[in-house]
């Protein structure tokens, strides 16, 4: 039987919009701290706030976004999210203190929110249904590349040409990213067969997808764990001499995922999420705890490896789960409950991790999070990977005519 086709112009469009909006997103995640304390002499209490104020806001608007996906259709709703991300992008070229950087993040934050909303929308229908785990492989890995490009492309202009130099990338990037968001076609029956033919949702269930808050309290758990790298690795690899290997951190990260990629996603279709996702949990807790024992820039890199093994498997794992959960006139909702809970655990880890690491060091903070990433195993397990499980032990006797 003859595979459905996977790499269409809509998917890469779409999957190209993401990339360019996740450069800037990690881009001025590693940099904008490194921008607070060089030229706007911020405290480094108030560093996470940069990110923290950032992702609320596109907490916020996320599940407002899945619920205009319904009404207005979600090619319109991402059109607006890149254009506010654009506006916010060339703001920062006249940003000269931290207020005004904080207010700006939260314009940024709302771009961000509606848009990457719309594009997890948008791909889980552009999917075939019997790849919908590859093709959100896929997807995601061109989210980590972004993870990748972001931070080098930030931390090398950062050291080489100044802040200057990395705003006007962000800038590009969100040109880019409006260019692919009008290239890409979204079949309209996907808006008018959720608003004319099924009945609109009411209450807190217009805004969140149920049946996606498991997997989506198990993402926040990750993602409060994860936060710690990407909040916190650039003013850690200076604070321990690893200026140059910083760049490279995420460079490692990228291959290491890459690697990967062919296989996981083929897993996860075949033999079930639960094959994926402990093992990548497993790998994300070591590697953090690596970073919380590393003396040389090699112990550094290596950790770099190992996170990227598993955070960049686990958000596509996850994300995948919460659409499979939801039905298709419903997947816009799903995204936004995923990203709602997940940018959550991100906000609010950026944040209270700032404050662990005044009192306890980068190395005390790591080593915390580490702890937390193990308790993402059990969360995931009760949550969905023993439900999992026993959904698929049965779907095998079935096929077996048991």
């Amino acid at each position: 039987m003859q595979k459905s086709k996977l790499w269409t112009k809509d998917f890469l469009a779409v999957s190209l919009t993401s990339f360019f909006v996740f450069v800037i997103f990690y881009m001025l995640t590693v940099t904008l701290p490194l921008f607070a304390t060089d030229e706007l002499h911020a405290s480094k209490q108030s560093l996470g706030l940069i990110v923290t104020i950032f992702l609320v806001s596109g907490i916020v608007f996320r599940p407002l976004a899945g619920k205009w996906m319904t009404t207005l259709g979600q090619k319109k709703v991402l059109l607006i999210g890149v254009l506010i991300f654009l506006i916010g992008s060339i703001l920062y070229m006249n940003i000269h203190s931290l207020s005004a950087l904080l207010l700006l993040r939260v314009l940024h934050g709302i771009g961000f929110g509606m848009s990457t909303t719309a594009t997890g929308a948008i791909v889980a229908n552009v999917i075939p249904e019997q790849r919908k785990g590859e093709g959100m492989g896929y997807y995601a890995t061109f989210m980590n590349l972004a993870m990748v490009v972001g931070p080098f492309v930030g931390l090398t202009l950062t050291n080489t040409l100044g802040h200057t130099a990395v705003f006007t990338v962000a800038v590009v990037s969100s040109v880019l990213a409006v260019v692919c968001s009008l290239v890409l076609r979204v079949p309209e029956v996907q808006a008018s067969s959720a608003t004319n033919e099924i009945q609109p949702a009411k209450g807190l269930a217009a805004f969140f997808e149920y049946r996606s808050l498991p997997i989506s309290v198990a993402g926040l758990v990750v993602a409060f764990s994860y936060a710690s790298v990407i909040s916190f690795v650039s003013i850690y690899a200076k604070e321990m001499g690893f200026t140059q290997a910083s760049s490279f951190f995420f460079v490692v990260y990228a291959v290491c995922l890459l690697a990967s990629r062919p296989f996981t996603g083929k897993w996860f279709d075949q033999y079930g999420e639960n094959s994926v996702v402990y093992p990548s949990i497993l790998s994300l807790a070591i590697g953090i705890f690596l970073l919380s024992q590393a003396t040389t820039s090699w112990v550094f890199l290596l950790a770099g490896a190992f996170i990227g093994l598993g955070f960049g498997t686990i958000t596509s794992s996850f994300q995948s789960i919460a659409v499979k959960k939801a039905s298709p006139h419903r997947r816009g909702v799903a995204t936004a409950t995923f990203f709602v809970f997940f940018d959550s655990g991100m906000g609010l880890g950026s944040f209270l991790l700032g404050i662990l690491s005044t009192a306890a060091g980068y190395k005390g903070m790591y080593m915390f999070c580490s702890i937390i990433a193990l308790l993402a195993i059990a969360v995931y397990l009760v949550l969905h990977g023993r439900k999992s499980q026993k959904q698929r032990i049965i779907s095998q006797n079935e096929s077996l005519g048991k």
